[in-house]
């Protein structure tokens, strides 16, 4: 049976969908991997590949939105958890586990002193921002306009304005993105241009006395994967500093980008640091790390913590351990390799696009790489808004990469392995280009 909408083989996902819209709003647990008429079902991955429920397969080249470094069935990561899996999944004990993968995050990041595990990005960042209210008093934080950090109130604030909404770029709107949302919270998020010096400092200036911290992922996916200007952080720092407010990194994508993470390669440091996706070896993680004398806000010793912490599945050891493993597994030279794949990626991709005679390009570094319809420069998030005729055109690469074999985020974002080879990379861009010219793109 092929379905009509997109003419992929798709008739066990399909029954799976019918069967997920009685028990899940809309069929759905995760707007992301939501597609129309309906997302195709994962049965086994392994390697760089995926098997959907209806038998087919097609490269991963967006690894559970970042999350798989090393793509699937690893024997490394697979041993690691088999043994922990023979020993107990999780106790209300702490374990060896995470002092081990607290050290090697310490040794790696040079801003990072100690280390506090959650279950997820979005945890980390929200106990980041309660960490630097309690460490300043303050309540306020400045975010950038566009950027994602997880579906707390305060830092999903303007990830997703539209045009009609975001108001004037010297004095952004905080647009909610949840109904509901209270006026508070929108009173308490600082809303900054991206990459843009001069009106950031202004703005971050006129809320000094109340501002905690200032929050900023270095490479933002939802600005258009384009990296934060070394410029621009020197001002986020320097204003930091002035006035006492603490400076946070999320790097729970961008921790993909080297050794050390993104900040490895950049000479501003944060007070705090968020990590997820890769240091939890495929499993659910969160992590906060920084300065000793700040993340002493979770001491317990001295009685009750200016931040009480905790969470069931915390630090859990099938995570602590799979994640070591992983993490030690990305060893200098499999940066070197995800560069290397990265850049035949995005070269093979914008040489399509002019041999098509299509306007576009890639962004990104690393193992991430985003692709762009149009070749007006992208420098924040307004300028990487993606109108309607934008997003269609994209959904419908979206499902001819899908017929054509390969799996990427709807919005052009990809993510490679070190499971991938340059032949892999051939395979991505050829599908690529049959894809881009295909009619239905083409209409779009």
């Amino acid at each position: 049976m092929m379905d009509k909408s997109s003419d992929m083989p798709s008739a066990n996902s399909a029954h799976l969908y019918e069967r997920a819209l009685k028990v899940l709003p809309g069929g759905n647990t995760r707007t992301t991997v939501f597609f129309k008429p309906h997302p195709l079902y994962a049965q086994k991955g392994d390697g760089c590949r995926v098997t959907d429920v209806d038998g087919t397969v097609r490269i991963d080249a967006i690894n559970n939105f970042t999350s798989l470094i090393h793509g699937y069935n690893h024997p490394d990561i697979n041993a690691a958890i088999t043994g922990q899996l023979a020993s107990g999944m999780c106790f209300g004990l702490p374990t060896e586990a995470e002092i081990s993968l607290a050290e090697l995050l310490c040794d790696r990041v040079e801003s990072v002193e100690q280390v506090r595990f959650m279950n997820s990005g979005t945890e980390a960042v929200m106990t980041a921002i309660k960490s630097a209210r309690a460490y300043t008093g303050r309540p306020m934080i400045a975010k950038c306009e566009g950027s994602y950090h997880g579906t707390y109130d305060f830092a999903e604030i303007s990830e997703g304005a539209s045009p009609d909404r975001w108001g004037d770029r010297d004095r952004p709107h905080a647009v909610a993105s949840s109904l509901g949302t209270p006026q508070g919270v929108l009173s308490d998020v600082l809303v900054l241009p991206f990459n843009d010096i001069e009106v950031s400092e202004k703005l971050l200036l006129e809320h000094a006395e109340r501002l905690a911290c200032i929050l900023i992922d270095p490479m933002p996916n939802r600005v258009g994967l384009i990296q934060a200007s070394p410029d621009y952080l020197a001002m986020l720092r320097r204003v930091a500093d002035k006035t006492g407010s603490l400076l946070i990194f999320d790097e729970i994508i961008a921790f993909r980008l080297g050794y050390s993470g993104a900040q490895g390669a950049i000479s501003v440091k944060p007070d705090l640091t968020t990590f997820g996706k890769i240091i939890g070896g495929g499993f659910p993680v969160g992590a906060l790390g920084g300065n000793a004398d700040i993340m002493a806000v979770f001491d317990p010793r001295p009685g009750k913590p200016s931040v009480p912490h905790g969470g069931t599945f915390t630090a859990n050891p099938m995570t602590m351990v799979a994640g070591q493993v992983a993490m030690q597994l990305l060893t200098r030279e499999s940066f070197v390799q995800l560069q290397s794949l990265g850049d035949q990626l995005q070269g093979g991709i914008e040489a399509t696009f002019k041999a098509q005679g299509i306007e576009g390009q890639v962004t990104g570094s690393g193992s991430l790489r985003r692709i762009h319809f149009g070749t007006a420069r992208l420098r924040d998030y307004r300028s990487s808004y993606a109108d309607a005729a934008k997003q269609r055109r994209m959904s419908a690469l979206h499902q001819a990469m899908l017929r054509n074999g390969v799996l990427m985020a709807p919005t052009g974002l990809t993510a490679l392995s070190t499971a991938m080879t340059p032949d892999d990379i051939t395979q991505i861009v050829d599908a690529f280009a049959k894809s881009l010219a295909s009619s239905s793109v083409a209409a779009s």
